[in-house]
This record gives structure tokens, C-alpha cells and sequence, in this order.
């Protein structure tokens, strides 16, 4: 796994990991880890962080990232992103990254594509529910890949890619710690807007809430594995 600041861990894909017998090794390349070889995993997860796609300069580490990113899935590896992972895995597919129309920040429906919904991925899962969002930018959709989801504020909520690579903008994985840690670190981030909740009310979000966003994860996740 691939990990870009110390608050976004993998949480419940770690839960998920460890039911099924995965181990998971942690690359903290923001603490200056090299990332792995192709030999070392079968497997590969990128989480999410403040930085973006190209901020290279101030996040030397993401030049190395890319290039095992895209080794990964020349390999045929799986491939699972979330946020600034499913960025990275986007571009590195060849789609566009930029800035979203504007922030989205906190607990707002997502709904499944009319493609999405008719395929064999999301079998019995619910059209329309909330998750939770954290993000100011977004990618295209790569060439050939099955459009998931979308919402109100971004078009672009989540692929997959040949039936291995699993991208998501939005935080399925989210855990009540880790919400309230992506609270405390990037709080500088909750300026008032349209798609922008307060702290208080992210957290304040119930248990039925994570149930769920962790039903659709698990189901995708075992989709690709």
C-alpha cells in the first residue's frame, strides 16, 4: 500500500485485507520510502492526500510513484486508488486530472451509472447513497473503463478498469478515525461553500452511514480480487 501523509491510512481496507488473509505491507513515501518492486506485491493500493497529481516539485517521492504505478498496471497487476490514488492510477491510464468545479468536502449522495448498474460489479447494491468526499480535484474517465458512480458536485466518483483496477474518488474506506483525523489535519480546508461541511457535522455522521459506504467497498474490492 501506498501511503502519502500520515492521516490517510487504508482503515477499512486494512479490516477488509485482513478477513480475507491479505497482508499488507505500508509504503510511507511521504517519510521517504522508496516504493516497492514488482516482485514485492500482488497487489497494489494507493491512497489519498492534500497534494495533487503533478505537485512533483514540493513531492519529489511522486515521480517514483508514477513510474511503479504504471509498471504495476503494464504487469497486469491489481489495482485499487482512492482520491489522489485514483487520480494518480487515472492519469497513468492516460486520463486528464484537474481541478473540480469546486471543492467537495463531506457526506453527499453518490448514485450508481445506468452502465454501472447494469453490470455484474454492482449486483445488489443500492443506486443512491451517501458517502463521504474530500477533494478539489477530479479525473477524466480512462479509455475503456466502466463509469461507477457520480454526484452532484464531480461527475467522476469511481472506475473500473479491466476488471482489476478500481479507482474511487470518493472515501468508502472511511472509518470514524479517520474521518476525524482528516478533520483535525486538513481543517484549513472547510471554507464555506455549496459541497462543504463543517467538521461537526462530518463526524456527526451515524453508524448506518459507514455500514453501508463499507458494504459497496467490500463488494468492489471483491469484485477485483
Amino acid at each position: 500500500m501506498l501511503q502519502h501523509v500520515p492521516f490517510e491510512g487504508p482503515a477499512q481496507i486494512a479490516h477488509w485485507a485482513k478477513r480475507h488473509g491479505h497482508e499488507m505491507r505500508v509504503t510511507h513515501l511521504y517519510a521517504g520510502d522508496p516504493p516497492p518492486g514488482l516482485d514485492d506485491f500482488d497487489g497494489l493500493v494507493v491512497m489519498g492526500g492534500p497534494m495533487g497529481v503533478n505537485d512533483e516539485d514540493e513531492h519529489s517521492w511522486l515521480r517514483p510513484e508514477k513510474v511503479c504505478i504504471e509498471a504495476a498496471l503494464a504487469a497486469g497487476r491489481r489495482l485499487v486508488g482512492v482520491c489522489l490514488g485514483a487520480q494518480l492510477i487515472a492519469q497513468a491510464l492516460g486520463a486528464r486530472v484537474s481541478r473540480n468545479d469546486q471543492p467537495e468536502i463531506g457526506w453527499f449522495p453518490i448514485e450508481l451509472t445506468a452502465e454501472a448498474a447494469a453490470a455484474p460489479c454492482c449486483a445488489g447494491l443500492p443506486s443512491r447513497f451517501d458517502a463521504l468526499h474530500w477533494h478539489g480535484d477530479r479525473f477524466e474517465l480512462p479509455a475503456g473503463a466502466l463509469h461507477l458512480a457520480r454526484s452532484a458536485a464531480c461527475d467522476s466518483q469511481g472506475f473500473l478498469y479491466q476488471g482489476r483496477v478500481l479507482g474511487l474518488q470518493c472515501h468508502l474506506e472511511a472509518v470514524p478515525g479517520s474521518v476525524a483525523s482528516l478533520c483535525e489535519a486538513c481543517a484549513d480546508e472547510l471554507i464555506p461553500g455549496p459541497f462543504v461541511q463543517r467538521a461537526e457535522t462530518i463526524m456527526a455522521a451515524p453508524d448506518t452511514a459507514y455500514t453501508l459506504i463499507h458494504r459497496v467497498l467490500e463488494h468492489w474490492l471483491d469484485a477485483v480480487v
